[in-house]
C-alpha cells in the first residue's frame, strides 16, 4: 500500500492567502490559497479568479517569516502559465532591426565566407569640415599666445629680456630682540655683510643671494644693532620686526 504524500510546509498556512515571488507570468492576480498536495505537485487556488493550478514541488522555495502585508512563498525558477499548466518561463529573443542594405543574418553555428555588408555613411560637407578645423586652429593659437604673454610678464621684463628665477625664501620668525647671531643660527652666514651709516642709526645689511632676501639690523651703536625686518631684491618687505624703522629705511 502506497504511503500518502508528506504535507509540504505550505500546508501549515491553512487558509491564509499568500503570493508567489516571482509572480507566475500570464496570471494577473498574484494571491493564492493552498488546496492539497501529491507527491510531485501542489494544488493552489487563485483568490480572485478561483482558478486552480498544479505547481511542481521542485519549484517551491522558502516561505517568508513576515506576514505583512502578505505572506510570500518563493519560487526557485520563474514560471509561466500556458496551455493550462505551469512551465518554466521562456525568454523570447527579439531580433534587432536590420541595417540598410544588410542581407539575411547567418544562423548560429554556421560560418560564412561572404564579406561583411558595407553600410553607406554620409560624409559631412568638406567646406564645413574645413571651417571647423580653422576655428579649432585659431583657438589653439590664441591660447598659446596668452600662455606665452603671461609667462613673459610673470617671469621678467619683456623689453630687455631680463628673466628672474623664482627663489625659495626661508620662514622668518625673528623679533626686534634678535641680533646677528640669531640670524646666522637660523639662516646661515650671509653672502654679503655690509654696514650703512644712517646718522642716528647704524644699519647692518645681511644679503642672502640664494634666498633672495636682505636682512636688516639697526641700532644706535654697531655693537647694539637688532633685527628690524627683511626685504626682497626689489626692496619690498617680506617680514617685519620693527615696522617704524623698516619703513624709514632708505634703499641702499
Amino acid at each position: 500500500m502506497s504511503l500518502p504524500p508528506a504535507p509540504p510546509p505550505i500546508a501549515q498556512l491553512g487558509r491564509r492567502p499568500f503570493s508567489f515571488y516571482p509572480a507566475i507570468l500570464n496570471i494577473e492576480h498574484n494571491e493564492w490559497l493552498y488546496r492539497r498536495a501529491t507527491w510531485p505537485e501542489i494544488l493552489v487556488q487563485n483568490t480572485n479568479t478561483q482558478q486552480e493550478i498544479w505547481v511542481p514541488r521542485q519549484y517551491w522555495g522558502a516561505i517568508s517569516l513576515v506576514e505583512e502585508p502578505v505572506m510570500i512563498v518563493g519560487l526557485t525558477k520563474e514560471l509561466e502559465y500556458r496551455e493550462g499548466a505551469v512551465w518554466p518561463a521562456r525568454r523570447r529573443v527579439i531580433e534587432m532591426p536590420r541595417a540598410v542594405n544588410e542581407g539575411p543574418r547567418p544562423m548560429p553555428g554556421r560560418s560564412t565566407d561572404r564579406p561583411a555588408p558595407v553600410i553607406g555613411i554620409r560624409l559631412e560637407n568638406n567646406s564645413k569640415s574645413r571651417i571647423g578645423r580653422l576655428v579649432l586652429g585659431g583657438a589653439a593659437l590664441s591660447l598659446a599666445a596668452c600662455v606665452l604673454v603671461v609667462s613673459l610678464y610673470r617671469g621678467g621684463v619683456v623689453g630687455n629680456r631680463i628673466i628672474y628665477a623664482p627663489l625659495v625664501q626661508p620662514e622668518l620668525s625673528f623679533t626686534a630682540a634678535d641680533g646677528y647671531d640669531a640670524v646666522v643660527r637660523a639662516i646661515g652666514v650671509p653672502d654679503v655683510d655690509q654696514w650703512r651709516d644712517g646718522g642716528d642709526l647704524q644699519y647692518r645689511v645681511l644679503v642672502y643671494k640664494r634666498q633672495g632676501i636682505n636682512v636688516i639690523l639697526a641700532g644706535r651703536a654697531r655693537a647694539d644693532v637688532r633685527y628690524v625686518g627683511a626685504l626682497d631684491r626689489a626692496w619690498n618687505p617680506v617680514h617685519t620686526g620693527n615696522g617704524s624703522v623698516l619703513r624709514a629705511l632708505p634703499r641702499f
